[in-house]
């Protein structure tokens, strides 16, 4: 018999060669080959057939249609998804294990069926019975909520031609496993091409399909990086499974903004809407502490409180440690830098660590001036003035620069009764009055230390 010939291909971006590789030339990952049988097409004349209405067609002659939404009842998801589900949308939904991506669909089935919605639940890991339970515990009696427990992909489709749900779930997309291709269920080839067939489905049907997502040791999503570009959305679900709340990020989204994000709580009844994130992550805070520090990000359109800690202690060794937790450990070092050159603070000898109380992690410029006071307050052991929030991005000689959506970021701290705000200068000469709250604008770091204590 003829040796079965196979090929290897890279998990994370699927490139094919004929050897192993140590690391993939595409995407320059290391040791992400594996062995798979090669996938061969029966035969060699087979063709693709264009049908004979998709021609070419000029800019300038396509209509365009206004996108049918359809809403999940779930504010924070709908944020997230730009208004609500579209119509013959592929949406991807990765997570780490038990974070409460199965509970957020089943929740949002149950919302999709009281609207008299149609909704296919296929469960390739779990069994009708187990589903049951949850949803039994949820308190999810729908009579429009269909389940089908199935990993074969040919009866999968079969199913959704001949029900034409509004909404299908497929619960994982690593369980699914297409009898064609002789390759185990969740390998490079399968999650190719479970994900093409699904796609072609949503868009030929008009079915918006949602699939589960496994993730890797570092955070993304498994199987090969095509599913992601495959798929119209990329939902990431966040959190820490000891901690109650979630959150969920767009990092893609072909019909909407990918800055948006949406706040959940863990209980027992599931999962609940956040909606004042800003109060939620400041509860607890402590008052006239030093090197604690309140800021205002943004996430997309919405402006979020956060607190920033900072903790500098004398070192007992030769190197000094540095910690960055919810935030970049390269910026705070940067930042570091400026306070030992322009303010003179010898920072070398002490052990110095930041975390964004709350566990969010925040990449934006504007955390800058507070991570800066912060280590500041610290190092020196004096709390700054009460009901202050500090925000602005710090340059290397140590200047304050404007930020964006000043405006709303002040409207935000006087909501939860904040008294001062300390500003990049830049952003105070174009900002209009606002009543109720002192507004600082600051230069440089010096004058902002000037301001603070």
């Amino acid at each position: 018999m003829a040796k079965a010939k196979k090929n290897y291909y890279c998990q994370e971006c699927g490139y094919e060669s004929p050897k192993w590789l140590g690391q993939c030339p595409a995407c320059k990952q290391w040791n992400t080959f594996v062995e798979e049988p090669k996938v061969t097409i029966k035969s060699k004349h087979a063709r693709v057939q264009l049908e004979q209405d998709n021609k070419p067609i000029k800019l300038k002659d396509i209509v365009i249609e206004d996108e049918r939404r359809m809403s999940t009842q779930i504010g924070e998801l709908d944020r997230v998804l730009g208004g609500g589900i579209v119509t013959g949308s592929l949406i991807l939904v990765g997570g780490d294990p038990g974070i409460g991506k199965s509970t957020l669909l089943l929740q949002m089935c149950e919302n999709l069926s009281q609207q008299t919605a149609d909704v296919l639940y296929i469960s390739g890991e779990e069994s009708l019975q187990q589903i049951k339970l949850r949803a039994n515990r949820l308190s999810i009696d729908s009579h429009n909520l269909t389940l089908y427990s199935e990993t074969n992909l040919e009866s999968i489709e079969q199913v959704i031609k001949a029900n034409k749900p509004d909404t299908v779930i497929i619960d994982s997309i690593q369980t699914i496993y297409n009898p064609e291709i002789t390759s185990a269920p969740g390998s490079v080839s399968q999650v190719r091409d479970v994900t093409g067939l699904l796609m072609r489905l949503a868009k030929g049907l008009g079915v918006s399909i949602f699939i589960v997502g496994h993730v890797t040791k570092d955070g993304s999503i498994a199987g090969p990086r095509v599913l992601e570009h495959i798929v119209d959305t990329v939902l990431y679900f966040e959190g820490q499974r000891n901690a109650s709340y979630r959150v969920l990020r767009a990092v893609k989204n072909r019909f909407g903004s990918t800055n948006e994000i949406g706040v959940f709580e863990m209980r027992d009844i599931g999962l609940t809407e956040v909606k004042d994130p800003s109060a939620y992550l400041l509860s607890g805070r402590p008052m006239r502490a030093a090197g604690s520090i309140v800021s205002c990000c943004m996430e997309g359109t919405r402006a979020m409180l956060a607190e920033v800690q900072a903790l500098v202690s004398p070192t007992n060794f030769g190197m000094p440690r540095r910690t960055a937790t919810g935030t970049d450990y390269n910026r705070v070092v940067l930042l570091m830098a400026v306070l030992e050159k322009k303010l003179g603070m010898q920072l070398a000898g002490y052990d110095s660590y930041v975390n964004i109380a709350g566990g969010m992690k925040v990449s934006e410029p504007s955390l800058d001036l507070a991570i800066s006071i912060a280590l500041a307050s610290s190092f020196k052991n004096k709390p700054i003035l009460d009901y202050t929030v500090i925000m602005g991005e710090v340059g290397l000689t140590g200047e304050v620069r404007g930020i964006s959506m000043i405006e709303k970021r002040i409207l935000e701290c006087k909501k939860l009764g904040f008294k001062r705000c300390i500003i990049p200068e830049s952003n105070q000469s174009t900002l209009t009055q606002i009543d109720g709250i002192l507004v600082i604008g600051v230069k440089n770091l010096e004058q902002a230390l000037t301001h603070c204590f």
